[in-house]
């Protein structure tokens, strides 16, 4: 997706999908209680600007949904109003399809606070890329994290028809080849499919780290991409330190 044509067509082709997509477009009558106001000041919380302020935001967050504190922020009628101007998130979350594992819930955000792009796996094609590409480049987002999940299904079917040679139905067989490079084959059992959870999201992550736009954003420091991992037992995100593979 090239976001940086200079041609009087390509501008006006960028232009109209960041109207399109940031919601700056006029609204028809009664969907906003008065004029378009200007992009939401937070109240009195400023948007993390920095990769490091917005992994701060997140893991504060995750804390008080394990806790059992959420907040559920931005959720109230004067934020979902100013909203309807624009959005600014802090955050790309490229996370499970899983619905137990729901990146607004376990992070504790809100309206605004995150853009959210689900694949079984956390899956990349070229319609994740873009909207990966998106979030970076034309809103400015400092950080995106890929999270993947304790005993994902998309995974443990990966390793299972790896193990047995079966294919899957349908367009689940392209699920099982793109994780498939990520299978650890010194584990065994449920051990191999805990590793393997690990070993997809620090391939996914390098995979766009690699991604000569979001490379140059993260080498200029505005741009961090990490992977993390949430445990449906205890309920916690944490970051995955190993090197990722090259």
């Amino acid at each position: 997706m090239n976001t940086h044509s200079s041609s009087p067509e390509g501008t006006g082709r960028r232009t109209l999908l960041r109207t399109a997509l940031t919601g700056a477009a006029v609204l028809g009558t009664g969907l906003a209680a008065g004029p378009a106001v200007a992009a939401p000041g937070r109240g009195a919380r400023p948007r993390p600007a920095t990769p490091a302020e917005a992994w701060r935001e997140l893991a504060t967050g995750n804390r008080r949904w394990r806790a059992y504190r959420e907040r559920h922020p931005h959720e109230d009628p004067a934020t979902r109003r100013t909203l309807t101007a624009g959005q600014h998130p802090f955050a790309v979350v490229l996370g499970c399809i899983d619905s137990r594992v729901p990146p607004e819930l376990v992070f504790d955000q809100g309206l605004g606070d995150l853009m959210t792009v689900r694949t079984a796996g956390e899956v990349l094609d070229e319609a994740v890329l873009g909207s990966v590409a998106y979030g970076v480049l034309e809103l400015g987002i400092p950080l995106v994290v890929v999270l993947g999940h304790q005993s994902c299904g998309a995974v443990g079917a990966a390793v299972e028809a790896d193990a047995s040679g079966t294919r899957l139905p349908a367009h689940m067989q392209y699920l099982v080849d793109r994780i498939s490079p990520a299978i650890d084959h010194g584990e065994e059992g449920d051990a191999r499919i805990d590793a393997t959870v690990d070993a997809n999201v620090r391939l996914v992550r390098s995979q766009l780290a690699a991604e000569p736009e979001l490379a140059a954003e993260a080498a200029a420091g505005r741009l961090a991409i990490v992977g993390a991992r949430y445990e449906l037992s205890s309920q916690a995100v944490h970051r995955l330190t190993r090197p990722d593979p090259t």
